[in-house]
């Protein structure tokens, strides 16, 4: 599943647009700092999807269901869409086991614009972690 939407070649690829691939990068942060709602240490937005490495500091529907909701909102006043899902209802989510693991894990999140041909390295990639290094924490 993760090499298709990585290809970016099926569905709605509205997160390729600047704007909203912004307006999600700033809802992350609010729910980092703003909101101390979980540790953000690894994220992309990749337009067809976002792949996130948080450490929660409150249950998921606390976290995921506000981020969802708010970054919906304001994707759809950008595209002039009302009434419209924005996101899918389920996300996909996995206990990190071990410090290895979460290093795999990390590195896959923010490789994974060099791996969909989206830039040639991932520090270039200005919607991840790799391109925004201050923003990942690690405990």
């Amino acid at each position: 599943m993760d090499r298709i939407l990585d290809r970016g070649a099926s569905g709605p690829l509205y997160l390729s647009l600047p704007e909203i691939a912004e307006t999600v990068l700033g809802a992350l942060q609010d729910g980092q700092q703003r909101f101390q709602r979980y540790e953000l240490h690894a994220f992309v937005v990749m337009p067809n999807h976002v792949h996130l490495l948080v450490t929660p500091k409150v249950v998921a529907n606390r976290w995921l269901g506000p981020l969802k909701g708010f970054t919906a909102h304001q994707a759809n006043e950008w595209l002039g869409r009302h009434g419209q899902a924005f996101w899918q209802d389920e996300s996909y989510d996995h206990l990190v086991r071990s410090d290895a693991e979460f290093e795999r894990i990390r590195a896959y999140i923010e490789e994974n614009p060099v791996s969909a041909g989206l830039a040639v390295e991932a520090s270039q990639y200005p919607w991840s972690s790799a391109g925004r290094p201050e923003w990942r924490l690690r405990p």
